[in-house]
């Protein structure tokens, strides 16, 4: 039987060929998510911190970091590319965090318990479950890369894992939020020719799922436009996760208030061909 399912394995790998998901570096891999090809500085890492090239349907769609220990993403990047479409609802994870033996797509609990033979509490041990975001008070599963800045429906259905998602303050995440999300970008990259976009958090004093996933103290974006090959824009929002109201501010001020409250040096969100004010 063991050796049947360690075959199963082989093959699943198999048949998504191509670099691996839980990468070392995203420049290796999936740059383009970056403008300039450049992630965002070291400031932000945490102490166990994973880097996810978001594969689904043997295609990259985002970048990730996630914080192992705290179990959340710290940012999504992603090129803003909105359309309209229906809204997914089945949640994956990443098999990768549980090993790089693991399949390199994202996939379904269920699929993984089924078809690998692994328990939930292993996939447990390494991310967020869905379990875990069952029953909450105040709060509800918050995307940083949201379904609807995606162009097709695989794209759309990458953003359904739980490394793309954070507790965020429900009228929050339905309210201001969400019209940053829907009608500002929408304004804002009008004359766009590419949006780059890294939305992100701050770890918080708080947890959700007797402690097991931490719970935001902020929420920011932050977006880097290319009008053409001689102008570029920049703009960004933070949010206290605690109330439903967005500031916007420039790519600069955003960069200087994450330096206060991630206490790990200056924080560079983009290339620095991106203009900050």
């Amino acid at each position: 039987m063991l050796l049947v399912l360690v075959l199963l394995q082989v093959c699943l790998c198999c048949l998504r060929l191509g670099s691996t998901e839980v990468v070392t570096s995203f420049k290796g891999t999936c740059p383009q998510f970056f403008f300039g090809r450049t992630p965002p500085g070291d400031a932000l890492e945490p102490d166990s911190a994973a880097r996810i090239c978001q594969r689904y349907k043997n295609q990259y769609h985002y970048a990730t970091l996630y914080d192992r220990n705290r179990r959340i993403p710290i940012y999504s990047a992603y090129l803003y590319q909105p359309s309209h479409g229906k809204r997914p609802n089945i949640w994956m994870v990443e098999p990768q965090l549980m090993g790089s033996s693991y399949p390199k797509e994202m996939e379904p609990e269920l699929t993984l318990m089924t078809m690998l033979n692994v328990s939930q509490n292993e996939i447990k041990k390494s991310q967020a479950v869905f379990q875990d975001y069952k029953n909450l008070t105040n709060c509800n599963r918050g995307h940083l890369n949201p379904s609807g800045h995606q162009p097709n429906p695989d794209s759309k259905a990458s953003t359904f894992t739980l490394t793309n998602i954070v507790p965020q303050y429900e009228k929050l995440n339905g309210g201001q939020w969400n019209d940053y999300e829907k009608s500002v970008m929408a304004t804002r990259t009008a004359d766009c020719a590419n949006t780059y976009v890294v939305v992100g958090v701050v770890p918080g004093n708080n947890y959700i799922a007797k402690g097991r996933v931490n719970k935001p103290s902020h929420i920011w974006s932050a977006a880097c436009c290319e009008v053409d090959n001689n102008h570029r824009r920049s703009w960004a929002v933070i949010a206290e996760n605690d109330k439903n109201a967005i500031t916007l501010v420039t790519l600069g001020e955003l960069e200087e208030q994450l330096t206060g409250l991630y206490h790990k040096g200056a924080v560079s969100l983009f290339h620095s061909d991106c203009p900050r004010n």
